[in-house]
């Protein structure tokens, strides 16, 4: 029947209040000490930067094959049989085997159990293929090799890229994988993305390198140039010290020649090479080379055994934070390219929540017209749980910190449309019942009974396909099927709650009322 008993009540009560408490917080500020969770504006609402940035594996594939060149000179070593000959060409490790273990090596790198040549039985397949040629073999990544190892580097591309946007402080960025290779960068309320991407162009790749004594180069050295573009200088390929032994660094002033320097600090393992190698190089210049780039070669003066130090280069304090910055999250495994860059001002934005808005209160309006002009008293008794259910909507997706973009506007005007769907079916319904039905309360409960499966088809078959979408899309499709996920069950609520609450203790009072609808 139409009861409703007072717990109920109480309870639905409650419910609504509170999640309308939510709604209300993200437009005043007297609420913060005890919620403090908003509803986020998108990028194409509150303006700021998009990238798309791409990674270049292929130094990443070199680096692999190199690693691997060693681990076959070794496991080769230990099964007795002689390889010669290593050659990196196209991406792919040639050598060469004497005749009488040709087969041996074959059978070692076809095995499914090869220590050297994993196998991925889920997937069919070696992590490197081969080919014999008389007594040379020729490795390459397999496909599935290469995506192997394309996800191990985005990954770790990803997760670098958030700690380098994290550290400037940019509110709420979105960053995404796309593909194997790929990663999204959405940056709201930044409209200068110049720093973000020159921080995001650099790979951090820091070595501690020697200046050779020898101005001509030679084996076992190679000449780079400076940062600056003061010249070049002929560096050892040894490398005293990678960025991998850094702890922390961080701009401080140096008090005895007033320069912005990046002081640093080094793990037990960094500070002992360190200290080592200054120790043996007491008078030599020690390069400190960043992405290829000499940006510092001081001399080394005495031996540095605390594992602090300091990189000086003509620094102004932004670029020292910033190398810093660099520094502390981390080398990059692969150099990123940006190939799509949008950048999305504060006024569209505005333009756009505007215009989101004006269509959200002309379809509110109507709907409102609409169901008053149909149903009178009852159509009231609708537009009041229509406002409940936009209360609700606003108040869980406040509740969870969704972000909201022009989809998600989208999603919330299409619920204002479908929440009086099912109070259209009730209220014809009734009507239909109240021909063959005196006792008005047993026909509104008729009405509201025999209605249900119907309007439960519809939404439930409305929130499967909102599901679909918010797996199978990306970005702006998952915001729309969210809102309209959650407003289809805010819907359900307040028609089967807050709505026939409000009939029963109409219809209750005016039970004897000849014509109620």
């Amino acid at each position: 029947m139409l009861y409703f008993s007072k717990l109920r009540v109480f309870s639905v009560l409650i419910f609504t209040l509170i999640i309308s408490y939510f709604t209300i917080s993200n437009f005043t500020k007297v609420d913060d000490e005890f919620f403090s969770k908003n509803i986020k504006l998108g990028l194409d609402l509150q303006g700021g930067s998009y990238l798309l940035l791409e990674i270049d594996n292929e130094p990443v594939i070199i680096q692999r094959l190199q690693s691997k060149v060693l681990e076959l000179k070794k496991f080769f070593k230990d099964k007795d049989i002689k390889v010669r000959n290593f050659v990196i060409e196209d991406k792919s490790i040639i050598f060469d085997v004497e005749n009488s273990k040709i087969e041996d090596v074959k059978s070692l790198l076809d095995d499914d159990k090869s220590e050297i040549n994993p196998y991925f039985q889920q997937y069919k397949s070696h992590q490197f293929k081969f080919e014999n040629m008389d007594t040379s073999f020729k490795l390459e990544f397999s496909d599935y090799g290469l995506v192997l190892l394309k996800n191990s580097s985005l990954d770790q591309a990803i997760e670098i890229v958030r700690r380098r946007v994290d550290e400037v402080g940019t509110n709420e960025p979105n960053i995404l994988k796309r593909g194997n290779d790929r990663i999204l960068v959405e940056l709201p309320g930044l409209d200068d993305p110049g720093r973000i991407k020159s921080l995001l162009g650099k790979t951090a790749n820091l070595t501690f390198q020697f200046i050779s004594i020898s101005s001509e180069g030679s084996f076992g050295t190679e000449k780079l140039k400076f940062e600056d573009g003061s010249g070049e200088a002929v560096v050892s390929k040894r490398i005293v010290l990678s960025g991998d032994n850094l702890m922390d660094a961080k701009p401080t002033m140096n008090n005895q020649t007033n320069e912005t320097v990046v002081s640093f600090s080094l793990d037990r393992v960094g500070a002992k090479k360190f200290g080592k190698a200054t120790s043996n190089g007491v008078g030599k210049r020690l390069a400190i080379v960043l992405d290829g780039k000499i940006i510092s070669a001081p001399e080394v003066r005495e031996p540095i055994i605390g594992g602090n130090g300091q990189i000086s280069g003509n620094f102004t304090f932004q670029s020292a934070t910033d190398l810093a910055l660099l520094l502390r999250s981390g080398a990059l495994p692969a150099p990123l390219n940006i190939i799509e860059e949008r950048t999305v001002g504060p006024d569209l934005g505005k333009d756009s929540i505007n215009a989101g808005i004006m269509s959200l209160i002309i379809g509110f309006i109507l709907v409102v017209a609409f169901m008053f002009y149909k149903y009178r008293f009852f159509g009231l008794i609708a537009n009041l749980a229509l406002i409940s259910n936009l209360f609700l909507l606003v108040g869980i997706l406040t509740l969870f910190e969704a972000t909201l973009t022009l989809p998600g506007i989208a999603g919330i005007i299409l619920t204002v449309g479908m929440a009086v769907d099912a109070n259209v079916l009730i209220f014809e319904r009734i009507k239909e019942e109240l021909k063959n039905e005196n006792n008005s309360i047993v026909a509104f409960d008729s009405g509201y009974t025999k209605s249900r499966t119907t309007i439960l088809d519809a939404n439930i078959t409305t929130l499967i396909a909102a599901v679909i979408l918010f797996f199978m899309g990306s970005g702006p499709i998952k915001g729309f099927s969210i809102t309209l996920g959650v407003g289809i069950l805010t819907t359900l609520f307040s028609v089967y709650f807050i709505a026939r609450l409000i009939t029963a203790y109409y219809v209750i009072k005016n039970k004897h009322k000849e014509k109620l609808i």
